[in-house]
């Protein structure tokens, strides 16, 4: 059982690098498509989170257009890619869905 762990470990460490927003400096949450639920969850964030993101995405978007990536060590490591929307975003859907479930009666 050990070893399905290890092997799932790497593929998604594997599949991270491969998908390449990391080496922009992204963090996983940074590549989340922006609907009504992920505009509510942004607004939530603390500031320094907010603004931390916000760093994040300038300079991507800078190194998109010199089609440029970051030296290695600074790309965004697997171990380090904090889930920080996450928590917010899965709040501003259980209270969507409460409010549907309401309207519903």
């Amino acid at each position: 059982m050990a070893a399905t762990g290890r092997l799932l470990v790497g593929f998604r460490k594997w599949y991270y690098n491969a998908a390449g927003f990391n080496k922009i400096g992204l963090m996983r949450d940074d590549t989340i498509h922006e609907d009504g639920d992920v505009k509510e969850a942004l607004r939530r964030l603390p500031e320094k989170v907010y603004n931390d993101r916000m760093f994040r995405l300038k300079r991507a978007l800078d190194l998109s257009m010199k089609q440029a990536v970051l030296p290695k060590e600074q790309w965004t490591q697997y171990e380090e890619d904090v889930h920080y929307l996450e928590p917010y975003l899965e709040e501003v859907i259980r209270e969507r869905k409460e409010v549907e479930e309401w309207s519903k009666k």
